[in-house]
């Protein structure tokens, strides 16, 4: 797996930190890795954009591309449109992530907000350039009640498009859960048919870019780079 397309079942959950611990993880494992952000919107010229963001907590040797940014906070295709600036298409995602694919052993595509939000006008989405690339997508999800919904609708998206989906992350798992965020972990598999390779704490992306390096394998399951044992996380938080 060189690349990796990071999606999520909606906006502000937590994308940029799994991302983070992700490239974090894996450079521990003596990987070299590149973030791909293609469209970075809601941000302005001179702000650092979720890409910096992912080398400010996984390290300096993580590689950071951004091949778009739109100042206003909507989705890309809209964003582009209203600032008179070119959208991006599948294609250019896709020739972006293979030439870091030829430097990197790893390759995170962060997309923006779900999977099925738009780049362009033809309607393209992050699941067309997934399907260009020929790359597994991991779903990031929240963990509280209306989860199930949206990580089902996800994975239905995929299997219809005929994506690989490599599983769930629960991108802002709380410290003190309640009932429905502690029942949804036993939940999202079973209705997403994804399984579940990680927590990341709420809060996560706040706290020291060291400690957030020594401790991002521990919140990831084996397939991401970790050391995180699903089995292991549902003993200690059950229903």
């Amino acid at each position: 797996m060189s690349v990796l397309v990071v999606s999520g079942t909606g906006t502000e959950i937590g994308k940029t930190v799994v991302t983070s611990a992700i490239a974090a993880a894996a450079v521990a494992r003596g990987r070299s890795v590149a973030v791909l952000k293609p469209a970075q919107t809601g941000v302005g010229p001179d702000e650092p954009g979720d890409a910096a963001e992912a080398v400010r907590l996984a390290g300096p040797s993580v590689t950071a591309v951004e091949l778009a940014r739109y100042p206003e906070p909507l989705a890309p295709d809209t964003a582009a449109r209203r600032a008179g600036l070119p959208s991006l298409s599948p294609a250019d995602i896709a020739q972006a992530a293979e030439r870091l694919a030829q430097d990197h052993d790893l390759v995170l595509v962060e997309g923006a907000g779900g999977l099925l939000v738009r780049f362009d006008e033809q309607g393209h989405t992050l699941a067309d350039a997934a399907r260009l690339l020929g790359a597994p997508v991991l779903v990031v999800a929240p963990a509280g009640l209306g989860t199930l919904n949206s990580a089902a609708l996800t994975a239905e998206a995929l299997r219809a498009r005929d994506l690989t989906g490599l599983g769930l992350v629960v991108g802002s798992w709380p410290a003190d859960p309640d009932l429905a965020s502690r029942c949804n972990l036993a939940d999202l598999p079973k209705v997403s048919d994804l399984p579940l390779l990680g927590a990341v704490p709420h809060g996560a992306g706040s706290i020291p870019p060291p400690a957030f390096r020594t401790a991002a394998p521990s919140w990831l399951a084996p397939p991401l780079h970790g050391t995180w044992s699903a089995q292991s996380f549902l003993t200690t938080w059950p229903a």
